[in-house]
């Protein structure tokens, strides 16, 4: 079946140049192949501070980035804060990585004391530190066991009845200390895992495209995809790190 029989599913990644130091460009690059791969037309937009916001917004990303990335793009966000509330409460699939996730988060505390508010999306409250949180990571999640490398100083906590992205079964998380790992509301995920997440978890990739093309198209009719490698590099680290096999 060609990809126009199946639809255009718009992909749009949040400030690439600012805000994706640690490869999470990968992401968006994942979702394009895999969408291709399954018979959809991938449409990515990058939205850069001072653009317009696209027509069409079916799956929004965003990444890591500096203290110096984050001021750059912050009031472009504070300008898209509503339309981006409005996506995120209608259902919209996100996947908002590391400095990211912190701004969708209710606020971040820097070292200093200052207080900097976030878009409220996800109820998480970062408090930077002097101590940073390095290394592969294996979680617990909806999507399965998840896989990636987290390298960041901002300590997270989950507000009340904050449902997090999984539970940790090796490494730091979002404190290093409740064994939790990034935050879930409705379809927006927030996550500390570099990597890029992606390409190590095809299931993830899988489910956050499952849901915007059947928002998109009324249904997700996947491909006959060939993920052997994907997969046994993932199940390497699983068993590398903590023993289990599927």
């Amino acid at each position: 079946m060609s990809a126009a029989h199946k639809g255009e599913v718009h992909l749009v990644h949040l400030y690439p140049r600012e805000m994706s130091i640690y490869g999470d460009l990968g992401n968006t690059r994942c979702l394009a192949a895999r969408l291709r791969w399954h018979g959809y037309e991938p449409v990515v937009h990058g939205h850069h501070p001072g653009e317009r916001w696209p027509a069409q917004a079916h799956l929004v990303l965003g990444g890591g980035g500096q203290d110096s990335g984050q001021v750059r793009v912050q009031d472009d966000l504070d300008r898209q804060a509503d339309r981006l509330r409005e996506l995120a409460a209608d259902g919209v699939p996100m996947l908002m990585i590391c400095g990211m996730y912190q701004l969708f988060g209710e606020a971040f505390i820097t070292v200093e004391g200052r207080r900097l508010p976030g878009l409220g999306v996800l109820d998480v409250t970062t408090t930077g530190n002097r101590t940073r949180m390095i290394g592969p990571v294996v979680l617990d999640t909806d999507f399965g066991t998840v896989v990636g490398y987290e390298n960041h100083s901002g300590s997270t906590v989950l507000g009340p009845g904050q449902q997090p992205f999984g539970s940790v079964l090796h490494g730091e998380g979002n404190n290093g200390q409740d064994r939790t790992e990034g935050a879930r509301t409705h379809n927006v995920v927030g996550s500390y895992l570099h990597g890029p997440i992606l390409p190590a978890n095809p299931r993830l990739a899988d489910g956050l495209l499952e849901i915007a093309a059947r928002r998109v198209t009324g249904e997700f009719v996947p491909g006959e995809l060939d993920d052997r490698i994907a997969d046994e590099a993932h199940q390497r680290q699983v068993v590398r790190l903590t023993g289990r096999r599927r």
